[in-house]
């Protein structure tokens, strides 16, 4: 009976339980792309993610990223929670700066502090910025019920692709009740992963609320998004409203669904090159065993 060494971790936060849940499948290159499908619908977290052996000679470790509906390119909190896993389970050197091999390429890591006080920080793809049309707005303001303003919503694509709304203020975000189902629908017709939405918070040790919403990938919300946060990152910089949360920030995710997260961003004005970054707690050691792999 094949085994593999299994982790499930909180990223995203110092203390289990306020983060968001990642499983990680250690050694796992006797398996195929079907098979980590099935694994990831099966633990139906947001993701789930398989470390294997390097294929680049510049890389420390690879990582294939599922959500329960698909592979992703890429993804922050896989990203930040696999290279954690990678240390725990003696994968990697201890060092400070490591080579993520995924789908997007390999993105530099950078390694802070040891065991229970250790941040990662994941250098997300280079984002692409699109202005949407009338009608994609005017769909989003209807699932968001609100009526939103213009230039207000951008299509980002760093990996995975997503509408990204700049409500301006905490208390929009907070209180959201948006109609999933159509979010679902307009996140189908547009191929993106999810809609996130984002406000600036008035106070507290963060300086921005954010709220991620993928129903067409089985998750209604998600509670901590790295790549969400990257793109939104991302998108202060194009419309030069990143002077407003400073290039460096921490923002905040998770409330509504019963988390706290924080995200630290870190974002570079001149090459627009964006990290993103955090802690992690692990709630989960233990051993996968399948009976059949091909029919995993």
């Amino acid at each position: 009976m094949p085994t593999f060494d299994f982790l499930q971790l909180d990223v995203f936060a110092a203390r289990l339980l306020e983060g968001n849940p990642l499983a990680v499948v250690i050694g796992a290159d006797a398996l195929d792309g079907p098979a980590m499908q099935r694994i990831a619908r099966w633990t139906n977290l947001s993701e789930t993610t398989f470390l294997l052996r390097p294929t680049r000679p510049d890389a420390d470790y690879r990582v294939r990223i599922f959500t329960p509906r698909q592979e992703l390119p890429f993804a922050g909190h896989p990203s930040v929670g696999s290279a954690y896993a990678a240390i725990e389970a003696g994968r990697v050197p201890l060092k400070g700066e490591l080579v993520q091999e995924c789908a997007a390429g390999l993105l530099p890591v950078t390694v802070q502090g040891e065991g229970a006080t250790r941040a990662i920080h994941v250098q997300a793809p280079p984002a692409r910025i699109e202005t949407v049309d009338e009608a994609l707005a005017a769909a989003l303001g209807r699932a968001l019920k609100l009526d939103l303003r213009p230039g207000a919503v951008h299509a980002i694509d760093n990996g995975p692709r997503w509408i990204v709304c700049d409500l301006a203020a905490a208390p929009a975000v907070r209180t959201l009740a948006p109609d999933l189902s159509a979010i679902a629908a307009l996140c189908e017709a547009h191929a993106a992963v999810g809609v996130s939405v984002f406000g600036t918070e008035a106070g507290g040790d963060a300086a921005m609320a954010v709220r991620a919403f993928c129903p067409a990938d089985g998750i209604p919300e998600d509670p901590v998004t790295g790549s969400a946060n990257a793109a939104i990152g991302a998108l202060l910089r194009h419309t030069g409203n990143l002077a407003h949360y400073g290039s460096r920030y921490i923002a905040n995710q998770g409330r509504e669904v019963g988390r706290d997260g924080r995200v630290e961003v870190n974002v570079d004005q001149g090459s627009g090159t964006v990290t993103i970054g955090g802690h992690c707690a692990i709630g989960v050691r233990g051993t996968l065993r399948l009976d059949d792999i091909a029919g995993a």
